[in-house]
Parts: structure tokens; C-alpha cells; sequence
């Protein structure tokens, strides 16, 4: 096989992006004939199908490290180019970095970190969000930069470090305690009081109850994905839900929840996994992440 094509490589990595053959052919300001003919021409090469071509367009498992490729190659090209044209100008191209962060980390300080990076840089971020258990398979398919997640193990080509743990406290209305809780947790209770989860990849409640019973108890669930919204149905009494440390403590101090497991909080330990580039783009990433995640995390 001879060597791979760089235009081929940014074109297949623009149809993952943008999830179509005519977006990316309207990003790249080409035609979409132009765009097939390329993964075409990329697909014969390596003699693999590369892009699964749904709706959105996906990279299929041979396609995976070739996305990856496709990815550094760009980051490196645009920092190659910015260094040699000087600082950033207000027409400048910007450099996408595609991160994925839990819902959690997103909703408290993830955000701080990314405005900790100058604007000198010129970056424009793709913030993914998906489950902390979930997020290093983004990093590993190629899609993603850099993830914060749950997985310690570092994915194949990146580096990992620890950020410290987010804790989190089992929360209820004081109505929903009263109605369930007034023998304290517990199996009885908590097989039949209502348990609010995220989406059904979150099993942190499930692995709670768990812990405090010994047992697998399959409880009534809502599934709220959102974090604001989270939060309101465990205040308004909907269920009872573990809720982030920073999160919980205005609705402790207004009296608006209960924690019903005090002194068994819960802590998940977050890792900052990245590709592993000798970038000043992830370098610097890198240094405001874990600055932030110092002050917010355990």
C-alpha cells in the first residue's frame, strides 16, 4: 500500500465531523462529488470501507485509526501554519478541538477550564457530552481530542492523569423522606422509593443502592437527561437522586432536599486522557484542565 494521501485524510475526517458528504464538502469548499471521489480513492487505498454511510455518516472499526490520524494530522498542520503566520488575527482560521466531558463535569467546571486558554491561540471547541463510564470510547474511535473520564486505563496512543474525584450526595425532598424514608434506608425503602438516573447509561444510583444494601434492587426510575432538570425533579420530589457536591449544597442550605445517606457520599475518581502529541494546543489544554480540576475536584 502505498502512502496515504493527506487531502484524503482531511476529507474523511470532515465527513465524520460533520456527519454528511455535503457538509463536509460545504466546510472543505468543494463539491460533493469531490468528497466521494476522495473516500473512494482513500477506501481503495487501505482496501477497507472506512465510513459508514448513515445518517450521520460514521466511522466503521477499520476506519477508527485512520480518524485519529486524520485528527492529529490536522492539529499539527494548523499549529505548524499559526506559528509560521504569528499571533491569531481576527480573520485568522481557528483550530476545532473536539473534547468529551461527562454531563456533570460540563455543568460545574469544565467550562472555567476552557476560558482559562488564551484567545491567542485560536481555538473553537466541539464539546461532546456523554457518561463519565463512557466517554474514553469517543477517544478511542478517533471522534474526540481529549475526554474527561471515568476509565483509568490509558486508550491506545493517548496519555492519562488523574484529576481528582467528584463527589456526589444522595439527595431528597423532604415530602419524598417523609412519604419513604422514615425508617431510613432501607432495602424495602429503597426497592420502592422512585430513583431519578440521568440516561440509561448512568448506573451510579444503581451501583449506590448496592453498596448500602448488598442486594440488586430494580426500583422505580426516571430518566431526566439533563443536569438542571435533574436536579429540579429530585427538588420537586419526583425520586431521590445523587447529586454533585457543588450542586447540592444551595438546595441543602435552602432546606429545599435531605441528604438520606450522611457520611456515605459518594466519590468518582476523573481522568484527563488526551493523544498523545508533542502539541502546544494540548499542552495547554492539558495545563488548564487539571489547574481547574485542582480547586473543583477532590
Amino acid at each position: 500500500m502505498e502512502g496515504l494521501d493527506s487531502t484524503q485524510l482531511r476529507t474523511f475526517a470532515a465527513v465524520v465531523a460533520e456527519g454528511s458528504f455535503e457538509a463536509a464538502a460545504r466546510l472543505l469548499h468543494v463539491t460533493p462529488s469531490a468528497v466521494s471521489q476522495r473516500i473512494k480513492a482513500l477506501e481503495e487505498s487501505v482496501g477497507q470501507v472506512l465510513v459508514r454511510r448513515t445518517r450521520p455518516c460514521v466511522a466503521t472499526a477499520a476506519g477508527a485509526p485512520l480518524l485519529r490520524l486524520a485528527g492529529q494530522l490536522v492539529l499539527l498542520e494548523r499549529e505548524a501554519l499559526a506559528d509560521a503566520r504569528g499571533p491569531l488575527t481576527g480573520g485568522g482560521a481557528r483550530t476545532r478541538v473536539a473534547v468529551v466531558v461527562n454531563a456533570d463535569s460540563l455543568a460545574t467546571w469544565f467550562p472555567a477550564a476552557l476560558a482559562r486558554l488564551p484567545d491567542g491561540l485560536g481555538l473553537c471547541f466541539d464539546i461532546r457530552q456523554d457518561d463519565q463510564d463512557h466517554t474514553a470510547e469517543l477517544l478511542r474511535d478517533g471522534s474526540v481530542t481529549a475526554a474527561v473520564t471515568a476509565q483509568r486505563e490509558a486508550v491506545q496512543g493517548c496519555r492519562v492523569l488523574r484529576l481528582g474525584a467528584m463527589r456526589y450526595r444522595a439527595l431528597a425532598a423532604p415530602a419524598l423522606v417523609a412519604a419513604h424514608f422514615t425508617d431510613g434506608l432501607t432495602a424495602t425503602a429503597l426497592a420502592g422509593a422512585p430513583v431519578v438516573v440521568f440516561d440509561r447509561k448512568d448506573r451510579v444510583q444503581h451501583r449506590f443502592l448496592r453498596s448500602v444494601t448488598g442486594r440488586a434492587l430494580d426500583p422505580p426510575v426516571h430518566y431526566v437527561p439533563s443536569v438542571p432538570a435533574f436536579s429540579a425533579a429530585i427538588r420537586l420530589g419526583l425520586g431521590w437522586g445523587l447529586v454533585p457536591e457543588r450542586i447540592a449544597a444551595d438546595d441543602l442550605a435552602a432546606g429545599h432536599c435531605v441528604d438520606i445517606a450522611p457520611g456515605r457520599q459518594v466519590d468518582i475518581p476523573l481522568y484527563w486522557q488526551h493523544w498523545r502529541l508533542d502539541s502546544a494546543v494540548l499542552a495547554a489544554l492539558t495545563a488548564a484542565v487539571r489547574a481547574v480540576a485542582a480547586d473543583a475536584l477532590r
